[in-house]
């Protein structure tokens, strides 16, 4: 994914899932909100973190190989997803697609959730 985790991030925790076609790299950090949003922003999406529609997708099991639960399972997660290569990010070359999800835990705290592949 080439994103530093900030210094100031505490249960991190990350794993990739080795699959045929393509791998999925599985990240996690708790931060505070101001550095979680800037993680998002420097993700370069089209569309900032925001809520999903009605119709989330199906929640997939990905995260719980790291003990979490799944983040579209919890409800005031926002997300954004961005295609590395097609807005230019050079430094992500290697992944074809990220996607983030931010979930306030507190006041304080936010989970972040980062999957790409």
């Amino acid at each position: 994914m080439q994103l530093e985790v900030p210094k100031s991030a505490t249960e991190v925790k990350g794993a990739v899932q080795i699959n045929p076609q393509e791998d999925i790299y599985l990240l996690s950090f708790v931060t505070d909100e101001k550095t979680a949003v800037r993680v998002a922003e420097d993700l370069r999406p089209e569309k900032p973190l925001r809520a999903r529609n009605e119709n989330p997708p199906p929640p997939t099991e990905l995260f719980g190989h790291l003990g979490l639960a799944e983040p579209q399972s919890k409800k005031g997660v926002r997300w954004a997803g961005v295609c590395p290569p097609c807005v230019g990010d050079s430094r992500r070359t290697e992944v074809q697609w990220i996607e983030i999800h931010v979930l306030e835990l507190d006041a304080g705290t936010t989970r972040v959730y980062l999957q790409a592949f």
